[in-house]
């Protein structure tokens, strides 16, 4: 993809389409073949085209854009949760974060938006399928965001100890640190001591026993409980005959969230 402008392009449906302004033809799923750099070449951010037989609003890739648009392999965590664990990090411009579990990037994008350009971002995924896409959206967004924090990508095993090690030689510690895997709990041994004073770990629990596992493995690494609960969200609209109401589509659980500090 190279250093390429990123545009948005929404559907009136909502949807968004990212494309890369490359010189060469690309084939977009709902819009068809088009070479960005010639048919969209004068394209200005707010302003209305047309392509084929549909209307597009052309929009600057903000993190809204960039997390509707990504490109998708594994399942990310969703933005509600992404937002919830950003904010209970504590995480502010400037800092160093571990990431273990990139995936396609879904949280990445998140820690990067509130870390900005100066921070740093180190992440762990064991899978290359998975890290290739992840990369994608990390490339995605540093185009449209003209810079990204400092990103270390390291394809290892988050069980193992000697990634930790391998982390450390990045960053000695880290303000905060992001679990997201099937068994956390035999991680936080490994990096619950890259943690600096003051600094959070987060542990995204899709089930109770993972909640309480990470829970007991967090205490028992000398983190102190912080947080541990879920975030729902019920959308309202407006009724068709006046008012407001609940939308019939609620986003319910989607994983419990345990927050723990180091204090020593």
């Amino acid at each position: 993809m190279g250093d390429e402008r990123v545009l948005a392009l929404r559907e009136g449906s909502g949807k968004v389409h990212l494309i890369s302004m490359g010189d060469r033809e690309i084939k977009v799923k709902g819009i068809g073949r088009i070479n960005p750099a010639r048919d969209l070449k004068d394209v200005q951010f707010g302003t209305q085209i047309s392509i084929g037989q549909k209307d597009f609003l052309v929009l600057k890739p903000r993190l809204r854009e960039l997390t509707e648009g990504m490109h998708r392999r594994a399942q990310i965590i969703t933005p509600k949760d992404a937002s919830l664990i950003c904010s209970m990090l504590g995480i502010g411009a400037g800092d160093r974060v571990l990431e273990v579990g990139f995936g396609s990037a879904g949280l990445t994008l998140h820690l990067a938006n509130t870390i900005g350009n100066k921070g740093l971002i180190t992440t762990v995924e064991l899978r290359p399928e998975h890290a290739e896409v992840g990369l994608e959206n990390v490339e995605l967004a540093t185009n449209s965001w003209g810079g990204f924090p400092e990103f270390n990508l390291v394809e290892a095993d988050a069980y193992s100890s000697t990634t930790a090690k391998t982390v450390s030689e990045i960053s000695q510690t880290y303000d905060a640190i992001s679990l997201d895997l099937p068994e956390p709990w035999q991680a936080i041994p490994h990096f619950a001591k890259l943690l600096a004073i003051g600094g959070r770990l987060s542990c995204y629990c899709p089930v109770t026993s993972q909640l309480e596992a990470s829970w007991e493995a967090c205490e028992a690494a000398g983190l102190e409980i912080d947080w541990a609960g879920e975030r729902i969200d019920r959308v309202w609209t407006k009724a068709s005959k006046g008012g407001v109401r609940p939308g019939n589509n609620p986003m319910g659980h989607t994983a419990f969230i345990l927050i723990a500090q180091r204090l020593e």
